[in-house]
């Protein structure tokens, strides 16, 4: 049996597309620093999904029944997080392509999607219905791993660029403190949602 790879693209790419804690701060990063100068960070963002998939293809998420704690204890060390980005988000000015201080790398990127509420609901999602049965973990995991991976190579330096060339039309302007207030609740609601729109 094999895995319907057109429709597990189309749902990734879906996902990977629309809003999110992790598109959000990539518009913000690219917005303050330019996509060049955010490119490390854009990898990061990128491979650290695969930090999820490959544990989770291999059974991480048959541990949930047997340690609900754990899972909880992450729940909210993802919320938790997500708060933090948002504040800095919300404080950060535009300067496109130009702000003084460092770019984040690639180790801060590696961690947003581990405790991004969305990629863990998303990687669920995928396994759960585009991976059938008599697939060997092996398989099904390389085929989820290498669709994500392609479609965040593409989208992720989108929203980056993005962010760059919003910043570019209102760096300094009184839209610049509104834009980024709503980027800042934009990533709020989206791992609020994540973590108890289905409750």
């Amino acid at each position: 049996m094999s895995v319907a790879l057109t429709p597990l693209v189309v749902f990734a790419a879906s996902q990977v597309a629309t809003p999110g804690p992790a598109n959000m701060i990539l518009l913000a990063t690219g917005a303050r620093f330019g996509l060049r100068r955010a490119l490390p960070f854009v990898a990061g963002v990128a491979l650290g999904k695969q930090l999820i998939i490959w544990p989770a293809g291999f059974g991480l998420l048959a541990l949930a029944g047997e340690a609900p704690l754990v899972f909880a204890a992450l729940k909210w060390m993802s919320l938790a997080y997500i708060l933090w980005l948002a504040w800095r988000i919300a404080g950060m000015r535009l300067t496109p392509g130009m702000a003084e201080d460092a770019a984040p790398g690639f180790l801060a990127g590696l961690i947003v999607h581990p405790l991004n509420p969305k990629a863990w609901a998303m990687i669920i999602g995928i396994f759960t219905n585009f991976i059938p049965q008599g697939v060997t973990p092996l398989v099904g995991t390389a085929v989820v791993a290498a669709a994500l991976l392609l479609v965040q190579l593409v989208f992720h330096p989108l929203w980056t660029f993005a962010g760059e060339t919003i910043a570019r039309a209102i760096a300094g302007r009184p839209a610049e403190r509104w834009l980024m207030a709503a980027l800042a609740l934009l990533t709020l609601a989206s791992v609020v949602y994540a973590l108890f729109g289905s409750v």
